[in-house]
């Protein structure tokens, strides 16, 4: 399950417990990433799913749903 991939990838990234780590977190707020973080993650997720992911929809990333959302719309079967 993708949810349960991005959670790994941001536990790691991030350095906290992934059972923390919920759809609705928001990134800054409840997860603490911080600008660098969030290029950390994006490099991770290109690199795991074979995608990239374009600088105006990382601007928009605010939440674990968005980017699930993001995977599960730009990864083929």
């Amino acid at each position: 399950m993708i949810f349960d991939e991005v959670k790994e990838i941001l536990a790691e990234q991030l350095d906290i417990d992934p059972e923390t780590i919920e759809m609705t977190s928001n990134l800054q707020t409840d997860l603490g990433a911080d600008s660098l973080d969030a290029i950390d993650i994006v490099m991770s997720i290109e690199d795991q799913y074979g995608i990239e992911v374009p600088d105006s929809v990382i601007e928009n990333m605010r939440s674990v749903e968005d980017i699930v959302s993001f995977i599960e719309n730009n990864v083929e079967d």
